[in-house]
């Protein structure tokens, strides 16, 4: 599934679908190719990016992997409920991260097959693990997968973004605004994400993603 997001032929091809994008092109150029590693790190930082700041969740993480020796799932599992809080995971964040080591360890999900399967079935699979909604599973895809078919509506800077450039007030609105957009809308999400920032004066480095 991997590939690029960010490329010249998509960028030509979704510009002359939709002059929404042709017009942030000419005002902030193109968006920068966002990306991550796979693997359970990542996963495990985007599930402590739930609901929260961005930066938080990065001193956060960072809290947590300066206290184990190493992150993985096996290590995770080893702390207490008062080594979580003193790391200022949450209650409910703890849990999700057990269940997801939990998850991986019990071979109950194996992230190493996820590039050999499609969309359909990785949303799935991540998706039964208890703390792994759309939205997670979602960033997933587009920045570790390069799934690029996908468009984020649990995230708040993308429907925000949407009601503020098309008017569109709800997510069957901007769902039928997009239809014309595929099969590009991961594209279209790294448009909206980076006039987003922009607007806001925001460097792209802060929406949390390396490019």
């Amino acid at each position: 599934m991997s590939s690029i997001i960010v490329n010249e032929k998509d960028i030509s091809l979704l510009i002359q679908t939709d002059q929404l994008f042709a017009e942030i092109h000419h005002l902030h150029q193109s968006p920068p190719n966002w990306s991550r590693p796979p693997g359970f790190t990542t996963l495990a930082k985007i599930i402590l990016e739930q609901q929260v700041s961005l930066s938080s969740a990065h001193a956060h993480f960072l809290k947590l992997e300066g206290y184990i020796k190493e992150f993985t799932p096996a290590n995770i599992l080893k702390l207490s409920d008062d080594e979580m809080r003193n790391c200022q995971i949450s209650r409910q964040k703890s849990k999700y991260l057990r269940e997801l080591s939990n998850a991986i360890l019990h071979k109950e999900i194996d992230l190493e097959e996820f590039p050999n399967l499609d969309e359909v079935e990785i949303r799935k699979r991540l998706t039964s693990i208890k703390g792994i909604g759309h939205w997670t599973a979602d960033v997933y895809l587009m920045f570790c997968l390069g799934a690029k078919d996908i468009l984020p509506l649990g995230d708040i800077a993308i429907v925000n973004t949407l009601k503020e450039l098309t008017g569109a007030k709800t997510k069957e609105e901007m769902l039928a605004l997009s239809e014309k957009w595929k099969p590009f809308r991961s594209l279209a999400t790294y448009f909206l994400w980076h006039h987003y920032l922009i607007k806001r004066n925001r460097q792209s480095s802060q929406l949390g993603y390396s490019s």
